[in-house]
């Protein structure tokens, strides 16, 4: 039996929607399902707003003259050249350039962060980077965020925070108020939708959720939950280590993380093995479609004529697309878009082939606007 280790403030709110908490992440009880069905819950985020407790995300703050430092000597990407406002998903590996955690970093200030992760190995390893700096790193376990998705979701906070969130891009965050209460609002989410998190303290948390869920009615917004944003998440193709990851020395290269890879900077931890396992990939990150009408369960075995080609690792099967999707592991020679392919579940056998990912909005309009890109 897992522990709960971790509460959340809006836990009364979530048996009162219905939910058990029987779900966990991170030490935290969730609310897997409510009452309503997880696929309406779904149209509501894809169509008006959703609303999400993700404060089983564990928080990290980081400040001292060297936090850059250590943290660019921790993680791949280049967090000193963010501005404070700025917001990046990064990851970290091992010294063999295997995955061990992916972290969103928020430079809130030239010394201070914040780092969100999951279920990975940061805080087993974070040390070690900031031994003989002026840094200092603590968990935050006060901090509570609501994530509000969907189209309709800038409408719903606008006029309630003196910031204009229209201006606010993807991946920035500033401190706010929203509700006449002190907040960070960052621009995202793990919906593939417009969406807004708010970080908030423990205390403001309940009268927060109920605030925005009243803003929200006359729009049609609704609570959501942890099951339908695996749903959203996996037709956004929003990848959830380690899940993704099933084979547990795999690389950035091999799940399509190169963009959070910056080998240009002076080195960092597992560099040289990133170096050298760029060449030498095993699998490609790919999005299937599979002929079925139901979800096919994760490590179910991918087929090419016979031969086992690779893993089926996160599925949904999506009302709102009508099709079971999966996100999968293939031979990289077998990851070029129509690649026909066959599928073994306990469910079946089902024909099943290579498509552009993510199977929701493949050209990301929603979260990336073509009026923001440069």
């Amino acid at each position: 039996m897992v522990e709960i280790t971790r509460h959340s403030e809006l836990e009364a709110r979530h048996r009162a929607l219905g939910s058990s908490l029987d779900g966990e992440w991170n030490g935290m009880a969730l609310p897997q399902t409510y009452a309503t069905d997880p696929d309406d819950e779904v149209v509501a985020v894809r169509t008006r707003a959703g609303l999400f407790d993700v404060s089983a995300l564990r928080m990290i703050d980081v400040s001292g003259p060297e936090a850059a430092a250590a943290l660019d000597a921790m993680l791949t990407s280049n967090v000193g050249a963010m501005a404070p406002g700025q917001s990046a998903i990064s990851n970290i590996v091992d010294a063999d350039g295997s995955l061990i955690d992916d972290v969103l970093v928020y430079r809130d200030g030239l010394d201070s962060f914040r780092l969100s992760h999951g279920g990975g190995d940061l805080e087993s390893v974070i040390d070690e980077f900031f031994s003989g700096r002026d840094a200092s790193w603590a968990k935050n376990d006060d901090v509570h965020i609501l994530s509000l998705q969907g189209p309709l979701s800038l409408a719903i906070l606008d006029p309630h925070t003196p910031m204009d969130l229209a201006t606010l891009s993807y991946f920035e965050h500033r401190p706010t108020e929203l509700f006449g209460t002190p907040v960070s609002i960052g621009r995202g989410g793990y919906s593939a939708e417009l969406g807004y998190e708010v970080f908030c303290s423990r205390n403001d948390a309940v009268a927060l959720w109920d605030a925005i869920l009243e803003a929200g009615a006359p729009a049609g917004a609704i609570p959501v939950s942890w099951a339908c944003l695996d749903i959203v998440r996996v037709e956004g193709a929003l990848l959830f280590f380690p899940f993704d990851m099933p084979e547990g020395d795999t690389t950035p290269w091999e799940v399509g993380a190169d963009w959070t890879v910056d080998l240009g900077k002076p080195d960092f931890h597992g560099k040289a093995a990133l170096e050298r396992r760029k060449g030498e990939v095993r699998c490609a990150q790919v999005g299937v479609e599979i002929d079925a009408s139901v979800a096919i369960e994760p490590g179910a075995g991918i087929f090419d004529g016979g031969r086992k080609v690779g893993s089926v690792n996160s599925t949904t099967w999506s009302r709102y697309l009508m099709k079971s999707l999966a996100l999968c592991h293939v031979e990289p020679s077998l990851s070029g878009l129509g690649t026909a392919l066959e599928v073994r579940s306990a469910a079946g056998t089902f024909a099943a082939h290579v498509v552009r990912t993510p199977f929701y909005d493949p050209l990301r309009l929603r979260t990336h606007p073509l009026h923001e890109r440069s």
